[in-house]
């Protein structure tokens, strides 16, 4: 009778069951199944299936890989795409998709029949628990990258400008990129935006080798290029009335109130008349401006978690010298102090009884400390945050074209020489500047850059004021030549100098306006 059951069976019709699988065994499978897809359908008795899927996975987990090592730019291009960040989207929640299925397939195929209710029931809650941990980065990917969309498009969202003309090819043959990077400070309390900062990047496309040049918020005069229309408007340069909304830092406000639409179309008209006088300042050709306004900084700062910086003498809390109104309070000296965004915010625009360069020194020493707080995990956690504020913050008329270039240049900036030179009163005098010598050391800077040697890599912080705390003026004469070559390595500018926080303690604290 066994005999004729067995030929039966090898005759014709189904093969001997497998042995019913412990249901550990098949909770055990199923969770490697989810971190290894592939591996419990071939547990399964799949091992074709199993095999290809687990290929597929381990492809992308090279993939992903590559991205953020040797594929580095072109993941940033990614993220500077909005097409592409859409296809970042739709292939996220496809692969979890397909990795779900695999999981719950895999379970399905494992499970024995005729196993308790109980056992479906914690299966089910297994199974629930790791469906939701495939789903989960899937959906923080996809929210990533709708978020990172939304940033680009709503910074470099290509709109009208007088003075840049999208093309296929921005950078074309280019040797240098001028960015003319602008400082607005507006906000609460502040009629319109003044751009206190003004500097140009000067980038060498073939190298990465930038030159910061720094030009002072009191600056006089600026000149416009003689095929302007703001040139016939302006032709002794910037003049708006009165002393104080004639300087450089008044332009932005004041030319585009006083010549509504003499640039034609632009989203911007104040960038603009930036943008020409400067360029005919220095004596370059300013491709681009990044606008970044003050009002939105300290939400920045707080969205990082606080940012360290080093203090070397009082930085005055508010105050307004025109009108005899005192500071509130100081900021002490003192290495690594943690701020949050108000208190950060304070430190940076602080200049009661200082000079306009040191709150420009304190403002780039800002920038970098904010550089240092983006560590990946602060990034990932507050990047919605971040990204709003960022969009508040920045405007600029770099076009979406462009930005495959730049992602290009900045793999080279990173390895690449920054020097800066700062126009202060050592080299000219604001009031009657010589624009035809910032223009031939603007071109000398650019052009020939020197080694660094000595001291260059950080500047000559004078001795503390009686008055402030703060490094007085080394400057000579208007005209004189300097002593030593005015363009420095941008390295421990913002170190913390013991002897002149000592300097700045033994002044003892200036007066506030409480005593």
């Amino acid at each position: 009778m066994s005999g004729g059951s067995s030929a039966l069976l090898h005759d014709g019709a189904q093969p001997p069951a497998r042995p019913a699988r412990p249901f550990r065994s098949v909770i055990g499978w199923t969770v490697l199944g989810t971190l290894l897809p592939g591996t419990a359908l071939m547990a399964a008795g799949r091992r074709k299936l199993g095999a290809l899927t687990l290929l597929v996975f381990l492809i992308l987990v090279a993939g992903v890989v590559w991205l953020f090592t040797a594929g580095r730019s072109t993941a940033i291009r990614t993220a500077v795409d909005t097409n592409r960040l859409l296809w970042v989207v739709g292939g996220s929640a496809v692969v979890a998709l397909l990795w779900i299925v695999v999981v719950v397939a895999g379970y399905r195929m494992l499970l024995p029949a005729g196993i308790s209710r109980g056992r479906h029931l914690l299966g089910a809650c297994v199974v629930l628990l790791l469906v939701a941990a495939v789903a989960a980065p899937a959906v923080e990917v996809g929210r990533l990258a709708l978020v990172q969309r939304n940033l680009i498009a709503g910074v470099f969202d290509d709109g009208k400008s007088a003075t840049v003309v999208d093309k296929p090819n921005p950078f074309g043959d280019k040797l240098r990129v001028n960015v003319l990077l602008l400082g607005g400070d507006g906000g609460e309390g502040r009629e319109g935006v003044r751009t206190d900062t003004v500097v140009v990047a000067s980038i060498d496309t073939r190298t990465g080798d930038t030159t910061l040049l720094s030009l002072p918020r009191n600056l006089e005069n600026l000149p416009f290029p003689k095929e302007s229309p703001l040139a016939k408007v302006y032709p002794n340069g910037f003049q708006a009335g009165s002393e104080s909304e004639s300087l450089l830092n008044a332009v932005y406000r004041n030319g585009p109130a006083q010549h509504p639409g003499i640039l034609g179309p632009t989203d911007d008209p104040g960038a603009d008349f930036l943008k020409l006088g400067v360029g005919e300042a220095t004596g370059l050709h300013i491709d681009y401006y990044v606008l970044v306004n003050l009002a939105g900084f300290s939400r920045l700062v707080d969205a990082l978690g606080g940012i360290t910086v080093n203090v070397n003498y009082y930085v005055p809390v508010g105050g307004e010298p025109s009108l005899g109104q005192l500071p509130d309070a100081y900021i002490a000296p003192g290495p690594n102090q943690h701020m949050g965004g108000a208190r950060a915010l304070d430190w940076a625009r602080g200049r009661f009884g200082l000079t306009d360069y040191l709150r420009m020194a304190r403002q780039r020493c800002a920038i970098k400390a904010i550089v240092e707080a983006a560590q990946p995990v602060t990034l990932l956690q507050q990047y919605q945050e971040l990204a709003a504020t960022t969009k508040d913050m920045v405007s600029t008329d770099i076009p979406k074209s462009a930005l495959d270039d730049f992602v290009n240049l900045a793999f080279l900036v990173k390895d690449a020489s920054i020097r800066s030179l700062v126009f202060d009163q050592s080299l000219i005098n604001p009031a009657y500047p010589d624009y035809d010598k910032i223009r031939r050391l603007v071109s000398e800077a650019v052009t020939a850059p020197a080694e660094p040697t000595g001291n260059d890599s950080s500047p000559t912080t004078g001795s503390a004021t009686p008055s402030t705390g703060a490094p007085s003026s080394s400057a000579t004469p208007s005209g004189a030549p300097p002593t030593t070559d005015p363009v420095a390595d941008v390295k421990d500018a913002c170190a913390y100098d013991p002897e002149q926080a000592a300097a700045a303690r033994a002044a003892g604290r200036p007066a506030t306006k409480h005593g």
